[in-house]
């Protein structure tokens, strides 16, 4: 057995630690330089690491823990008032992006270019499908960095980060539908409503379980923690495997459940630090391993730098006018479409997918994983930006303001409580908690 993913985990977290306070430095998100870190290290630079399948596994338990948390710490009650306008931004951010990739292949995509086997129309359309999906995480993770989560914006990206995903499901179904007359549209979209039938009763009845295990045990809360995350690892390997929704879908709705519990302060506390050392991190990273520079012409050259400009601008425009449409500010409405823009893992699969299904020809690959890339790298700093005003230009000062916020709420939450051992719980909350080094202060 080699232990060589030891060195592979240390280089990873030294790079996003190092390139992280760089970006920091230059006031933009430490995500940028976790993203950073693995395009250096990967095959578009130094290629230090070789075998990346355990980094891949590492990185798929840290975006699951990463979207648990963010459900644990969204405002049900705010998410509730957006349901209806996250629905209208989620399918404007849809169309207009669809439509937007879909000219931009016309434009470019000729009989002779390509080497795929489904038409050039059906191709055409494959390339506006990639362009719809959403990576929330680098969203969540950038908002959480600024204390900006719970706001009105941030509750609308997330419900419609949620119904952004389910779209982009349909719409890969019907594209890949008909290339593979094997996929049946019918039982794609009865399998996403069961997935929410399913979802909402498994939540009630873990939710009244977990109440009755609150009143029977108030001394040890480490038991909660394993049982929260058992149940958010089924509810996630349940929407992937039996309905062919996201992972990442599920483990939101399953921390949106446990945010409704006494005890969500301490898990998400629990979690914050497990994701800060280890998981965010690698998981970032990644993304930028997973990018190597493809054999370019001055025809996809061209290609690539007006995907990138349509990959930006389309979301900013779609899901920010379907913000104004919901009587969002101005402000708000740019945030909301600056929050959609990055593409990430997500728009990576799409496009593996269609092409492994010939409906994407392997000359676009390469300008479609440096949009993507291009997309997540950009996100951050333009969502930096759109959050900024004159009260508010140091970030990190307002991200460590809202972490003692949340300090002073897990306090209060288990200052009654105390463990097996006899020793206060809020010691245990405070140990266990992320800090924020001096030097990012």
């Amino acid at each position: 057995m080699s232990y060589k993913f030891l060195l592979d985990l240390a280089l990873i977290l030294l790079c996003t630690k190092i390139l992280g306070l760089v970006t920091r430095s230059f006031r933009m998100p430490q995500v940028v330089g976790a993203l950073l870190a693995g395009l250096v290290l990967g095959p578009a630079a130094l290629n230090m690491l070789n075998d990346v399948s355990f980094i891949d596994k590492v990185s798929e338990i840290g975006v699951i823990v990463l979207m648990f948390t963010a459900g644990m710490e969204t405002d049900i009650k705010e998410l509730k008032k957006t349901g209806r306008a996250s629905f209208i931004i989620a399918l404007i951010g849809v169309l207009v992006p669809l439509a937007g990739g879909f000219l931009l292949a016309m434009a470019f995509n000729t009989e002779s270019l390509s080497d795929a086997n489904a038409s050039i129309l059906l191709q055409n359309i494959f390339i506006g499908v990639i362009l719809t999906a959403t990576s929330v995480s680098i969203t969540v993770e950038t908002l959480k960095e600024m204390g900006k989560l719970n706001t009105r914006a941030g509750n609308a990206i997330l419900g419609a980060a949620i119904i952004d995903d389910i779209l982009g499901i349909i719409a890969l179904t019907i594209i890949t539908s008909m290339a593979d007359p094997t996929v049946q549209i019918g039982i794609v979209l009865l399998k996403v409503l069961l997935f929410f039938v399913f979802a909402a009763v498994a939540g009630i009845l873990f939710y009244l379980f977990f109440k009755k295990l609150q009143a029977h045990y108030h001394r040890d809360m480490r038991r909660f923690v394993i049982l929260a995350f058992v149940f958010c690892l089924l509810i996630s390997y349940c929407a992937e495997e039996f309905f062919g929704v996201a992972d990442i879908t599920g483990a939101f709705i399953a921390g949106l459940i446990i945010s409704n519990t006494e005890r969500a302060p301490y898990i998400a506390s629990r979690f914050e630090t497990l994701s800060y050392t280890l998981l965010s991190p690698v998981f970032f990273a990644s993304i930028g391993l997973d990018v190597s520079m493809p054999e370019m012409t001055p025809h996809i050259i061209a290609f690539t730098i007006l995907l990138v400009v349509v990959a930006v601008i389309t979301k900013i425009v779609g899901c920010g006018l379907g913000a104004k449409m919901c009587h969002f500010s101005n402000r708000e409405s740019v945030q909301v479409g600056v929050g959609m823009v990055s593409r990430g893992e997500v728009a990576l699969i799409v496009a593996t997918k269609g092409a492994a299904l010939g409906l994407m020809s392997s000359v676009f690959m390469g300008p479609v994983i440096i949009a993507v890339v291009a997309s997540t790298i950009v996100a951050p700093i333009l969502l930096k930006i759109a959050f900024a005003n004159r009260k508010d230009r140091h970030a990190p000062e307002e991200a460590v303001q809202a972490e003692s916020e949340l300090v002073k709420n897990y306090n209060i939450a288990v200052n009654s409580h105390h463990n097996e051992h006899g020793a206060p719980v809020e010691e245990e909350v405070n140990e266990s908690l992320p800090t924020v080094p001096d030097d990012e202060k």
